[in-house]
């Protein structure tokens, strides 16, 4: 064999090692995209976090098959994931459910069993950037565009009119959907939205998406823990909050983590700028608004100053005023629950929403 001298093996060491570095310097969605592409389904367990997931949420278990609607969407393939109930008796009608920023459609598991069990077809769709659905590198989120993608999906399954029930920023999305395709939409219902103010011309201060970014790299579940019990639930906890804990932690410090957390920044920074407040006076069809009164949610509140803090998040002040902007509004309290009474009390909350469905748009 020839042998290869010094000098050669010197200029091959530094090309080995520029080569390195430059890998190195990559951009943050370098690793997420390896990772995506040799990641498993099962979940790897970590020393302080617990489960963590794909970038997909691989490796979590949805209560229903999960399907995927292929689409392009900015000039990119997308795949937005959604469950697609059938009920055992049909009577007719569709029900879309909306999740929020820290849920997932898999959240959603009372409600499509009681909606399934009422007759209603359910689906649930995962919207893009969250959960198993896409999470692009380069997205312009707007509640707009993933209202015309949730559009595309029902058109896509032979849903021409539909039922919208939108929790927290689903809440938003589906407000926003309900203005942009009014025709439709046969009614509209939505549980502890957020957006039931404008936070920014309160005097929340303006996050910059890499500030968001930076703060979503930190989540951990035990953050993710305190949080909720203490914004959402008023202090109090059920063990089974605990399995929707470790769904958001083990997406958050799973292989895809810079994916993950660099499309959370960017949709946060589309919920904060991007009211609905202002057009609630325009919603033209039955609206329920069904709201637990000790939620204190509002974006932006952990950075505001405390005359700015002390005004926000006032659900059982929220949820009366916005009723009176609505035009065809009814407003259902649930004293003493939080931002998720749909999870805290499945049967009250079911009882009010399946009552209101049937009374507003009754079934023949």
């Amino acid at each position: 064999m020839p042998r290869i001298r010094p000098t050669a093996l010197a200029a091959l060491a530094l090309a080995v090692a520029t080569l390195a570095t430059l890998a190195t310097l990559s951009a943050p969605f370098a690793y997420a995209q390896a990772a995506q592409a040799t990641q498993t389904n099962q979940p790897a367990e970590t020393a302080d976090t617990g489960p963590a997931y794909g970038p997909e949420l691989e490796g979590f278990d949805y209560p229903y098959p999960v399907q995927r609607f292929k689409f392009t969407s900015q000039g990119q393939p997308l795949e937005m994931a959604f469950m697609d109930i059938q009920p055992a008796k049909p009577n007719g009608r569709a029900v879309v459910l909306l999740h929020g920023k820290n849920f997932c459609g898999a959240t959603w598991e009372t409600s499509i069993k009681a909606l399934s069990d009422a007759g209603y077809r359910v689906i649930a769709p995962d919207q893009i950037g969250f959960c198993t659905s896409s999470k692009p590198d380069n997205y312009q989120y707007t509640f707009q565009q993933l209202a015309a993608n949730t559009q595309q999906l029902l058109k896509a399954l032979g849903i021409q009119k539909a039922t919208l029930l939108g929790h927290s920023t689903g809440g938003m999305l589906a407000t926003r959907y309900a203005l942009q395709y009014p025709d439709q939409v046969e009614q509209l219902a939505l549980v502890n939205p957020i957006g039931l103010e404008d936070w920014k011309a309160l005097g929340v201060p303006y996050r910059s998406v890499d500030q968001w970014y930076q703060r979503e790299l930190k989540v951990t579940a035990q953050g993710i823990r305190d949080y909720e019990r203490t914004t959402y639930y008023d202090g109090r906890w059920k063990p089974e909050f605990d399995r929707w804990v470790d769904m958001l932690a083990g997406l958050s410090n799973g292989p895809g983590k810079t994916q993950v957390a660099w499309n959370s920044a960017l949709i946060y920074d589309m919920i904060f700028t991007q009211p609905v407040y202002y057009e609630f006076k325009d919603l033209k069809m039955p609206t329920l608004l069904l709201i637990g009164t000790s939620d204190t949610t509002a974006i932006g509140k952990d950075i505001a100053p405390p005359e700015v803090k002390a005004k926000i998040g006032h659900y059982e002040v929220l949820g009366k005023q916005v009723a009176k902007l609505i035009p065809q509004s009814t407003l259902v309290e649930f004293p003493g629950m939080g931002h998720a009474p749909q999870m805290e009390e499945p049967a009250k909350f079911h009882e009010a929403l399946l009552g209101w469905l049937d009374k507003t748009n009754p079934v023949r």
